[in-house]
């Protein structure tokens, strides 16, 4: 039973350190820095998420289960906030915004 717990926790770790990997390549890969913002907060959001369900698993005491879940909604709480924060900030001042985006009223085979 320990050795499938294992794998489980195992598991859910690599999909979560594949999602962390994937943040840092998209912020990496990524030129406008709303698309960085979305990726970081995706990744960190899922990442945080398989972290914590592995953590329960592996450890399993109800005690820890619900002090992890509080961590969770904790950071599922101040990570929107924190990438809003940021995408307003690049929103308010950022003076070429419109070179990286496309409007509707423009011609699209110009």
């Amino acid at each position: 039973m320990e050795w499938f717990r294992f794998c489980i926790t195992a598991s859910l770790l690599t999909i979560a350190l594949f999602s962390f990997i994937s943040a840092v390549v998209g912020n990496y890969r990524f030129d406008f820095i709303m698309n960085r913002i979305h990726s970081a907060g995706i990744g960190d959001t899922v990442g945080v998420l398989f972290c914590a369900i592995a953590v329960a698993v592996g450890i399993g005491a109800p005690s820890v289960i619900l002090k992890i879940a509080l961590v969770l909604v904790f950071m599922w709480c101040t990570s929107p906030v924190a990438t809003h924060f940021l995408g307003q900030i690049e929103y308010y001042m950022d003076d070429t915004l419109d070179e990286h985006m496309r409007r509707e009223d423009e011609d699209v085979d110009n």
